[in-house]
This record gives structure tokens, C-alpha cells and sequence, in this order.
């Protein structure tokens, strides 16, 4: 028996379905967006081989010395520290030395922090510690500006009169934070 040529084809033409599949897949590539992770914002020093060599010899006063263990225990100048938030009134005093104490630094420009930590340090500790100690520069640059910390944190930059807050809050106190790269241990 042949077939009757009134009789359609139950085939449906699929040639065209995978130009159209791969068009679609095109199109949503190209419009997605896809979030990236801003991670922190820290201006690191130029590796070593381009870094100009600089004789730099820092007095012992003037090193603010921060460091944690993989157990994620503090120490702060030598001694241990069980809440983290008192950092940054200390760091404040360090830095500014009000009472002109042989044990603080010698002057804002040369105060550093020496932060240090171990591989197996957790990230939340990591990160507040961070915090308080960027907190104490900040509230020291709105206090010479009268604002706060937060009010000089977010300061438009873009704008120059804002601009101009930022610059003489930041006049001659670096914030000099010192990240060393974390030991192996704990890791």
C-alpha cells in the first residue's frame, strides 16, 4: 500500500529549534549580570622588585602592635586582650599621645599599626579587629573636622566642599596600618 499524499507528515521540523536554543542562550549571556564580590578595599605597597628602596628605621614607640592567633586570641602591645572594641580608644591615645608619654608615639605622622595574624585566625575576627583600628583613624579625621567618624566615612568626595573636609581631616596623620602577611600556623 503506498501512502496517500493528502496525508500530512507527522514530523515536526526541529532543524530551525537549535538556531533558535542557541540565539536565546546568546541573549541571556549578554544582558545577565553577574555580581562580583567587592572583598576590601586596602591599598597594598608595591611588590618589592618595583618598590624603591627605602632606609626605613621605625622607632620601637611608634609601632602599635596588634597581632592574633589561629585560636583567635587577641593580643594587643604585648599584652592579652579578651574585647576587641577597646582597640580603638587605645589606638587613639597611641596615636595622638596627649599626655606627651615616652611609651606612645612621637607624633601622628609616625605612628604606625603593626597588625598581624595567623592563617587559621577566623574571618569575623579578622575583620572587626580591622574595623576598630581603621575606626580609631576615622574618628580621629571627623574630630578634627567636627563629624563623626561615620559622617567622615561617608564624605562625597566628588563634592569640594566634602573634599575639602577629607583633606584637612587627613593632614598629616597617615593612616599607616601595616598588614603583615599571616604566619602558617593554625593553617
Amino acid at each position: 500500500m503506498a501512502r496517500s499524499k493528502s496525508r500530512a507528515s507527522s514530523e515536526v521540523n526541529a532543524g530551525s529549534m537549535a538556531d533558535i536554543a542557541f540565539l536565546l542562550l546568546i541573549f541571556f549571556l549578554v544582558t545577565t549580570t553577574i555580581a562580583s564580590d567587592k572583598g576590601l578595599t586596602i591599598t597594598l605597597p608595591p611588590k618589592p622588585d618595583d618598590a624603591e628602596e627605602i632606609d626605613l628605621i621605625i622607632k620601637e614607640r611608634n609601632l602599635f602592635k596588634v597581632s592574633i592567633n589561629s585560636a583567635d586570641a587577641l593580643l594587643v602591645e604585648g599584652e592579652r586582650m579578651d574585647d576587641y572594641t577597646e582597640i580603638k580608644d587605645m589606638l587613639i591615645e597611641h596615636i595622638l599621645n596627649p599626655t606627651n608619654d615616652p611609651e606612645l608615639s612621637e607624633s601622628p605622622d609616625k605612628a604606625i599599626v603593626s597588625y598581624k595574624t595567623d592563617r587559621g585566625t577566623s574571618y569575623e575576627i579578622y575583620i572587626n579587629v580591622l574595623d576598630q583600628l581603621q575606626g580609631a583613624y576615622y574618628q580621629i579625621y571627623g574630630e578634627r573636622v567636627g563629624l563623626t567618624a561615620e559622617e567622615f566615612r561617608t564624605l562625597d568626595l566628588s563634592n569640594p566642599k566634602d573634599q575639602a573636609l577629607y583633606d584637612e581631616g587627613r593632614e598629616g596623620i597617615p593612616m599607616a596600618i601595616s598588614i603583615a602577611e599571616p604566619t602558617n600556623i593554625g593553617g
